[in-house]
Formats: structure tokens, sequence, C-alpha cells
């Protein structure tokens, strides 16, 4: 009978020890959060991180949940309040978040075609008759988010540093639209004349949500802007932060990467975005003209 007892004990013991082996370290989290800019509606962008969510899940072995925000700032905000643990940045709403939320970049975007970052694009409605940024005046004229780079920053210090033009003054009427794809979609069906926006949402949304060809006109592209990043919160456990940098590195299927228009990931450092600080600054110091 002992012997019987015995061999049931091994036994389970044998099947719970590749549980253990697979379980998360107890300093980690229960639960890992990861924030997303809304640069396209909501449902939309969960859609497409989703499976990215299920292999981080399998490969750390803790649910993961997707977050998203109304704009830029409150997925900022949720990191500094620490309701996020990891975040997808554009550069300048990385820059912020750095600054005020203790975020630290570890993964940079690598697009299909194996360029390390993206160009900011002005677009217009195909057949509007605007083929240029002179044509454009005294037309109706859509930023994205504060925070976004592509969708402001970049393009305003073009128009005021290189184009010497004040937008509010060069427009009939200058909006934010809140994101990408919202702007994209305005100036499809013709409720904004110009937008400011990137290649890789419009690549994202190519044939699903638009014809790039078909519905519109680029007529400004800028110089190639630092890829967009993962980051984590720098007061996580380190064993955690090695783990997911390993993961992301590592993130290979090739479904997933489709959903995202990504060739993979690569690892980044902070001084990477420099270039997006500098921007800011000279921002900051036309303002003050």
């Amino acid at each position: 009978m002992k012997n019987a007892l015995k061999a049931v004990v091994t036994l389970t013991l044998a099947v719970c020890l590749p549980t253990v082996a697979l379980s998360a370290p107890a300093e980690w989290p229960k639960k890992l959060t990861v924030g997303l800019i809304p640069t396209e509606s909501s449902s939309h962008i969960t859609d497409r991180y989703d499976t990215l969510a299920k292999y981080l899940e399998k490969k750390l072995g803790i649910p993961v949940e997707l977050k998203t925000s109304t704009d830029y700032a409150g997925v900022i905000t949720a990191m500094q309040f620490k309701h996020v643990d990891v975040a997808y940045y554009g550069p300048k709403s990385y820059v912020e978040a750095a600054q005020r939320a203790n975020a630290e970049c570890f993964a940079m975007e690598v697009l299909e075609d194996g360029t390390r970052g993206y160009h900011g694009v002005i677009i217009t409605k195909k057949g509007s008759g605007i083929n240029s940024i002179k044509d454009a005046k005294s037309k109706v004229f859509a930023f994205t988010d504060p925070n976004s780079t592509s969708g402001t920053l970049v393009p305003t210090v073009y128009f005021v540093k290189d184009l010497k033009l004040d937008p509010e003054k060069y427009f009939s009427k200058v909006i934010y639209s809140g994101g990408h794809e919202a702007s994209i979609l305005a100036v499809k069906v013709g409720k904004i004349d110009v937008a400011s926006t990137n290649d890789l949402d419009i690549d994202r949304g190519n044939g699903k949500f638009w014809n790039n060809d078909k519905d519109f006109n680029v007529i400004w592209t800028s110089k190639l802007i630092p890829g967009s990043n993962m980051a984590y919160r720098k007061d996580l456990p380190e064993s955690l932060k090695k783990a997911l940098k390993e993961a992301f590195l590592t993130y290979n299927d090739k479904a997933g990467l489709s959903k995202l228009k990504l060739k993979g990931f690569v690892s980044v450092t902070d001084d990477v975005y420099d270039p997006i600080r500098d921007q800011i600054e000279v921002k900051k110091q036309l303002s003050k003209k």
C-alpha cells in the first residue's frame, strides 16, 4: 500500500513539475497590460494586435490585456500611473512617455521591406485638383493627435520652418482628427481636403478601408522618421523586461506580422529618438516667434 501511495505521489509531482517550470516568476504581475496609442479605431487596433497578445501570453505564461485610449496622452498617463505595463508608442509619444511616465523603449518596428522607420505624408483626395501645398491654400486641413509624430510634429515643423507659413492662417480651417485612420477616411470621403499622416498607416488600411492608388494623392513626403516602438515601465522586474525584449525580438508569426504590416522587431535604445527631441524643441522655439 505504501509503495502504491509513493507511486501516486511521484506521478503527481511528475505531472505538476512542467507546470511549475512554465509558470511566471512570483515577482511578475499577474497580468500584463499593453497600451496602444489610437492610430485607428479601438476595434481595428486591438484586432491587429490580438495575435501578438496571444503569443505573449504563451511566451510569458501570464494573461495579456490590450488597452486603448481616446487619445495618445491617455496611454502616456496610464503608464505614468502604472495602469499600463508596456505600450506601443510613436516616436513623439514615446519621448513624452520617457519624460513623464518612466518609459523605456526596447523594441522598434521593422517594416515589411526592411525599413527601420517610416515617412510622414500629406494626402489629398484623388481628383480633387489639390496636387501640391500651393493648391491646398485656403482648404480644410487635418492634423491627427497633438502627440503624433507624423500627424502633427513633423508637418508642423515643415510648414513653419521650411515653408515659412502658419497653418492656422494658410488653411481655411485646421482640425485634429484624433487618429490616422480618421484622417485618411475623412480625406477619402471628402470631409477634409488635406491631411497629414504616414505611409505605414496608409498601407495598413490599403485594400481593406481604402485603395491607396485610387483614393489619394501624396503631395509631400518627409525624411525617414525613426520607427515606432514598444516600451516598458522601467520599474518592472528586470527578469520580465528581459523576457519581454526576447519575446518581441524573436516574434516571427507570419500571420501576426502580416496584420501589423511588419517584418518584425529589432532592439532599440532611447538615443535613437534624440532627433525627435530636437524637432520638439524646434517646434517650441517656432511657437514663441
